[in-house]
């Protein structure tokens, strides 16, 4: 047997400790060996997890480089405009890197990391965690065995719910541009423009077309009785569906990780802790139409390719339900189905008399998979790392894997669509000949 592919962790928050996660549940395919955060407690926590010694504990990547290398690979988890920046020493270092996405904040970071991952000669895959989840992987081998023929057009919709737009996007760390350095549609819809291009086979995206903005959190909008912090003074708190009471207090381990991360230096906060500091420092306490947001709440794209084929993605902010859905529709039939269903349906065209089309079912809840059905990101997170395991070692890439040259169309149609959405024109996308 092949010996475990070892990696180190980068950014030891959220997302790095799912994808190290692999190694507890497949110990003799992969290892954590070694970790950088500038958080001293939480490179703690990695090295008690993976019995990680202190030698193998940095608080930068740029001193994890400057050791001789003693690992295969890097899991780069970092905030987004520091994948770019963290990357390159690893790079440099001989590390393969599996990589968050968006992998970049801007296009000149996409071909400083492309050119830095080919000068090296190292692979960098991207967190394209969605095309590991059995549904979209499922349609995509429907595509690829030409079920649906050529695509004409491609549909596909985010609804981002109340509590996910809460937590991130209005009183969390990605409300800002500014700040975060990505924009609500790069850090939210970043999977789904990359199934658009996926599902398109690497067919070059030509123009796009933008529209959005940020038209129900603000201050004029605010409710009457609204006050500035939900459990200071605000009179209609009890009948505010974003409460953050609701949507903190009364679920507690919803999104733990972001709401109380000012209180990680507390081992087991108290739920009096917890309110405390909703009431006091703690931005998720902040009333909804009040805050420092200025990312969109809704954006609509629309895409041509090259092939004169087009597509839309469709992203809606303060739903009840979060949900994703996809319509293909081809030159020999369409798929449509609702993620969160786990289902699609496959229809062709049936002209005989009293018909008009026939319609297959794919139901993916009855296959005895519940993890792969209903686990993280729809069964994606883990199955996108035991592909990277697989990438490393040099076996042939799934249908699934996505080198990072494999993502630059789906970054280039995001960076686009907000500099149409901002200048109010259409964008015609110029690809480097550093891709070509």
């Amino acid at each position: 047997m092949s010996q475990p592919v070892s990696a180190v962790v980068v950014g030891a928050g959220h997302r790095a400790l799912v994808y190290a996660a692999y190694a507890k549940h497949n110990p003799g395919e992969f290892r954590i060996v070694g970790v950088a955060d500038p958080i001293e407690r939480r490179r703690r926590q990695v090295a008690e997890l993976y019995g990680i010694p202190p030698e193998r504990c940095f608080a930068t990547s740029e001193e994890l480089a400057s050791v001789p290398k003693f690992a295969d690979a890097a899991i780069n988890a970092t905030m987004d405009d520091q994948h770019v920046p963290t990357s390159l020493p690893l790079l440099e270092a001989g590390y393969d890197i599996l990589l968050e996405k968006p992998f970049a904040t801007n296009e000149d970071e996409i071909w400083r990391l492309l050119k830095a991952s080919r000068e090296n000669g190292r692979k960098v895959m991207i967190c394209h965690v969605l095309r590991y989840a059995p549904f979209y992987y499922a349609i995509r081998k429907k595509v690829a065995d030409g079920e649906i023929g050529e695509i004409v057009n491609v549909q596909t919709i985010e609804h981002v719910s109340y509590h996910h737009m809460s937590v991130a996007f209005v009183r969390g760390k990605w409300n800002r541009k500014d700040v975060c350095h990505s924009s609500m549609l790069m850090a939210k819809c970043c999977h789904d423009l990359d199934l658009v291009v996926w599902m398109k086979s690497g067919v070059a995206p030509r123009a796009v077309a933008s529209f959005g903005c940020n038209m129900q959190f603000r201050p004029e909008k605010a409710p009457d009785g609204a006050g500035t912090r939900c459990l200071v003074d605000c009179r209609i708190e009890k009948e505010c569906p974003y409460s953050a009471m609701k949507i903190y207090i009364d679920h507690p381990e919803r999104w733990s990780f972001y709401v109380w991360s000012g209180l990680e230096h507390i081992p087991n906060p108290t739920l009096e802790q917890k309110v405390e500091s909703l009431r006091t420092d703690n931005p998720h306490g902040r009333c909804m139409w009040r805050c420092d947001n200025e990312v969109v709440d809704h954006q609509s794209v629309a895409i041509e390719f090259e092939d004169g084929s087009t597509a839309t993605h469709n992203m809606v902010g303060g739903s009840a339900r979060p949900s994703r859905s996809i319509h293909l529709i081809g030159s020999k039939g369409e798929i449509q189905g609702v993620f969160e269903d786990n289902r699609f349906v496959i229809r062709h065209i049936d002209a005989r008399p009293g018909r008009e089309y026939s319609e297959q079912v794919v139901d993916l809840t009855k296959g005895g998979d519940m993890h792969g059905a209903f686990g993280g990101h729809g069964g994606g997170d883990l199955r996108l790392v035991g592909d990277f395991v697989r990438f490393v070692r040099g076996a042939e890439p799934s249908i699934a894997c996505t080198s990072v040259e494999d993502s630059v169309n789906g970054h280039l149609i995001g960076f686009s669509a907000d500099r149409a959405m901002e200048e109010k024109r259409l964008v015609e996308l110029k690809i480097r000949s550093l891709w070509r």
